[in-house]
């Protein structure tokens, strides 16, 4: 399971004032408690900084990797600001994200064939985001089509099944996890990803949601997630979730999580 830590994103007011300040310290305080705690991987997001998010993108590249060394992904709606942000990044990053929707194609496929990153793709396209599992993965499936035509192998692809809120469609729970099956089924080399933290969106007591539904989507096929790493009852969860799927041979990862303490109280 590749966990992408979430929590440098200036939606949230302390990363954003961070941001501004150019706070080394912090910031890098921030990345390597999330690796410490279990991320693989860091998503960088400096969309709220409209005006000056390619400068702080980059610098926000390079003071978290000189800090952790791990891969980032360069989150971004604005395409100038992910140039940057893999012209800055050392080693392969992850794009997050492209979409089916012809304007995003044509501004994010061009930067994947010039950095060869990992991507993240939305199971979206010019009509928005379907409700039912047959027409995502069916977007999911041309997505697949045109990122290896374009050169990226299905092992650098990760899909995310947009993982819609309980809150406001009863069936959201399900019908992301019949897309997860789908897309897992017909391919053995796609990686999918979600952003675990939207299905709870809305409601109270949200770990209880978020924790239940990354159990399922994992004996789905999830191998990939964003959340918050700092939460030691998901990466608890996780551990033990790899190991019961049969993905932790001898319990190897589930006992080497127990020594460096990365388990919550039971």
């Amino acid at each position: 399971m590749l966990i992408v830590g979430e929590k440098i994103n200036t939606s949230v007011p302390g990363i954003l004032r961070a941001v501004e300040r150019k706070d080394t310290v912090f910031i890098q305080s921030l990345a390597r408690s999330q690796v410490k705690a279990g991320a693989d991987a860091l998503d960088v997001n400096v969309g709220t900084r409209i005006h000056t998010e390619t400068e702080d993108m980059r610098w926000l590249v390079e003071t978290v990797q000189s800090a952790t060394g791990v891969p980032l992904s360069i989150d971004s709606p604005n395409p100038e600001a992910i140039r940057v942000g893999l012209k800055e990044h050392q080693g392969r990053a992850m794009v997050n994200s492209i979409t089916l929707e012809k304007k995003r194609v044509e501004e994010i496929l061009p930067l994947l064939k010039e950095f060869r990153p990992n991507v993240v793709a939305l199971t979206m396209d010019d009509e928005g985001i379907p409700r039912d599992a047959e027409a995502r993965y069916r977007i999911s499936q041309r997505l697949v089509e045109l990122l290896s035509g374009a050169g990226i192998p299905e092992d650098c692809i990760y899909v995310d099944p947009l993982v819609r809120p309980l809150s406001t469609d009863s069936e959201a729970g399900l019908a992301a996890l019949d897309t997860i099956r789908k897309i897992k089924n017909s391919s053995k080399k796609v990686h999918i990803i979600c952003g675990l933290s939207n299905i709870s969106f809305g409601l109270p007591k949200r770990g209880f949601i978020n924790r239940t539904f990354l159990t399922m989507a994992m004996a789905h096929g999830l191998d990939s997630v964003i959340l918050d790493p700092l939460d030691k009852k998901l990466i608890s969860l996780i551990r033990a979730g790899e190991a019961l799927l049969g993905n932790d041979k001898y319990c190897a990862a589930y006992l080497a999580a127990f020594r460096a303490d990365e388990f919550a109280e039971e």
